[in-house]
């Protein structure tokens, strides 16, 4: 196993500390943390937004983009008899899939500290054929603490926040966890920005938040920041794996990073994506082409509400999205973090977007 190309421990604290839309201040607080001596200053909003400036020496201005938030839950009912145990049910924050949630363990996180979890799963062999063939809702599904009603219901109230319990590791020639969406992005904005010191254009890297309930913080950062251009970073789909024909897959793993010419949320500025092709091919950066039918990105956050500007986007090829398993290759990230430090660096006022 070659070594991993970038500090793999930061990717592994962002990945796993907790987040959900709407409460992103444990990764709020990272990001903060780490951008305090790659910028010249940072701000945050009334939504949770982080805005780390780099003054460049022109006025040309460029926002990155990439999102905090995770999918999680929040509590709404704690259920259960006095005299038994307590269960408690939840309200999806962000897109699940009901399937991939049976027998996973979780954290509750309480104003008095974490609370452990499993979203329990009836052995098969109890089931009727009905219930058998009956497709899950993640508006069945409960937490069992372990704890008595009574104990639990001190513990525990609604609104608290759940997310899923994993850790990140290092499978062959990938990175496998939760939340790579979009703490891998994330990440890969933290190093660029780490890397770049002297830009011509100024840079606003901006870690935004409530991306997967709707770009909430997109929309509103745009209203705030005013760049002559904007970049997001988030992950794609990648099916690249047995029971998808080629036309099928969007992205593979190893290919490089993707530049994205569209999604259902956006298509990018073709001169954009035309002279970041041209900045890979230039550095000798492994890159593909990203055709994304259906899932947005803060790309069109920022299009939305920052008036007619110019949007590219980079995305991290990534198997299994919205799973605690999304798993993306070591040499793609490299390439992510390359490729959006050469874009930086060489963006300068000089390139005409206007079409």
């Amino acid at each position: 196993m070659t070594a991993t190309p970038f500090d793999v421990d930061l990717l592994t604290e962002l990945t796993e500390t907790s987040g959900v839309p709407g409460y992103e201040d444990r990764v709020r607080n990272l990001v903060v943390r780490e951008l305090e001596d790659s910028v010249d200053r940072i701000r945050t909003d009334a939504m949770g937004n982080v805005v780390g400036t780099l003054e460049g020496v022109t006025d040309h201005e460029v926002a990155v983009a990439a999102h905090m938030d995770e999918i999680g839950f929040m509590v709404r009912h704690l259920k259960g008899d006095d005299d038994g145990f307590g269960f408690v049910e939840l309200d999806a924050l962000g897109g699940w899939d009901a399937r991939v949630l049976k027998a996973q363990r979780v954290t509750i996180h309480t104003e008095a500290g974490d609370v452990p979890g499993v979203i329990g799963s009836p052995p098969p062999h109890t089931l009727s054929d009905n219930e058998r063939e009956k497709p899950p809702e993640v508006s069945d599904v409960v937490v069992d603490v372990g704890l008595p009603y009574e104990d639990a219901s001190d513990r525990i109230a609604p609104g608290d926040l759940v997310t899923m319990d994993q850790t990140t590791e290092r499978v062959g020639e990938t990175i496998t966890g939760k939340a790579l969406d979009d703490r891998v992005c994330l990440f890969a904005m933290l190093e660029a920005a780490r890397r770049l010191e002297e830009p011509d254009a100024t840079i606003h890297f901006c870690a935004t938040v409530q991306e997967e309930v709707g770009l909430r913080g997109a929309r509103a950062l745009g209203v705030d920041v005013d760049p002559d251009l904007a970049v997001a970073l988030d992950v794609t789909v990648a099916n690249d794996v047995p029971g998808f024909d080629a036309g099928e897959r969007v992205t593979e793993l190893g290919d490089g990073a993707a530049i994205k010419l569209k999604d259902s949320s956006v298509i990018t500025s073709p001169k954009v994506h035309r002279r970041m092709k041209a900045v890979a091919e230039d550095r000798e950066i492994d890159y593909q082409l990203e055709i994304l039918p259906a899932g947005g990105t803060d790309t069109a956050g920022f299009q939305h509400t920052a008036g007619a500007k110019p949007v590219g986007a980079i995305s991290i090829p990534t198997r299994y999205l919205h799973t605690v398993t999304e798993t993306a290759h070591v040499d793609d990230i490299a390439a992510t973090i390359d490729l959006l430090e050469a874009f930086l660096e060489t963006e300068d006022g000089s390139h005409e977007y206007t079409l």
